[in-house]
C-alpha cells in the first residue's frame, strides 16, 4: 500500500517532553509515512538526567537522536550546570546554534512553541518561540551565520498551540496544579490534526520521560494519573498555527508546505 508523502519536519521545543506532549502524534504520523523528522531541544545538557529519557521518546516517535542547544532551564539549575540559562543566553548566539541545525537537516516544515508560551507561559517556551522565528529567517540568508552551513529556507513555520475550545479537561487539571492557562482564540488556529491512529506511540513517548511522569505537578504526571478514556481525549488532537505567511487557513487537518 502506498503511504502518503508528508513533509520533512524539524521541531524546536524548550524542554525534554515538550516534543511528545505537543507534537508527538504528528511526529509519529510523519515517520509512519516515511518522512524525515527530528527534534531540537533548547534546554538541558547532553550529560543531564533527562536526555536519556528524551532519546527513548524520540526513538519511539521515529525522530532520530536528540539535537541539543544545551542551555539551562529557567527554573531548574540542574539542567545545564555551568551553562547560561536559555533566557539569559545571547540571542544571536542561540539563533546561530539553531540555524546550524536547520541548515544541516534541511526541513520542509519547522514547528515550535506559540508566542504565549504554551498554556503555562513558561519563559523557556516564549524564548524558544522567539529564537525559532529568527533562526528560520536567518537560515536562508548566506550572510548571516556563514559558519553554520549552506543556506536553507524552510517552506513553512508552525506554532503548536492550544485554542480556548480545545483546552477542555486540561483546564481543571492545570488549575489544580497551580498552573496558568494561556490558550489562544480559536480563530488563531489554522490546523487541528486528529492523531488518534498514533496516540499509542505518542503516549509511549510521554511515558519515556520517566522523571516527569513521577512528578505530581508535571503534565506527564497529571496525565498518567487520569483514566485512559479521559487521557485519550486530551492527547488525540494537536493544534497548530501557520506563521508563514501569517495566521491564515491552509489545510485544516494536517501540516502542509
Amino acid at each position: 500500500m502506498n503511504r502518503p508523502q508528508l513533509p520533512t519536519l524539524l521541531r524546536v521545543f524548550a524542554h525534554p517532553d515538550d516534543e511528545s506532549l505537543l507534537a508527538g502524534g504528528v511526529l509519529a504520523q510523519h515517520h509512519a509515512a516515511g518522512a524525515r523528522t527530528t527534534v531540537v531541544t533548547a534546554t538541558w545538557a547532553p550529560n543531564s538526567r533527562r536526555v536519556p529519557e528524551l532519546a527513548d521518546a524520540l526513538l519511539t516517535l521515529g525522530a532520530g537522536a536528540p539535537r541539543l542547544l544545551g542551555y539551562g532551564d529557567a527554573r531548574n539549575p540542574e539542567a545545564a550546570p555551568g551553562q547560561p540559562r536559555l533566557v539569559d543566553a545571547p540571542l544571536d548566539e542561540a539563533v546561530g546554534h539553531l540555524v546550524a541545525h536547520i541548515r544541516d537537516f534541511r526541513p520542509d516544515i519547522v514547528v515550535t512553541h506559540d508566542a504565549v508560551g504554551q498554556l503555562t507561559g513558561h519563559p523557556d517556551h516564549v524564548r524558544t518561540h522567539q529564537i525559532t522565528l529568527l533562526a528560520v529567517e536567518a537560515a536562508a540568508l548566506a550572510h548571516l551565520h556563514p559558519d553554520a552551513g549552506p543556506p536553507w529556507q524552510p517552506t513553512a513555520l508552525y506554532a503548536a498551540t492550544h485554542p480556548e475550545s480545545g483546552v477542555g479537561l486540561l483546564r481543571p487539571l492545570l488549575k489544580g496544579a497551580g498552573k496558568a492557562i494561556l490558550a489562544v482564540p480559536d480563530s488563531y488556529v489554522t490546523t487541528s490534526v486528529d492523531v488518534t491512529p498514533w496516540a499509542d506511540a505518542k503516549w509511549a513517548a510521554v511515558l519515556a520521560h520517566r522523571g516527569e511522569v513521577a512528578r505530581e505537578r508535571s503534565l506527564p504526571g497529571i496525565l498518567a494519573r487520569l483514566p485512559e478514556a479521559g487521557r485519550n481525549r486530551i492527547i488525540q488532537t494537536e493544534h497548530f498555527t501557520r506563521l508563514t505567511p501569517g495566521p491564515t487557513k491552509g489545510d485544516p487537518v494536517r501540516l502542509t508546505i
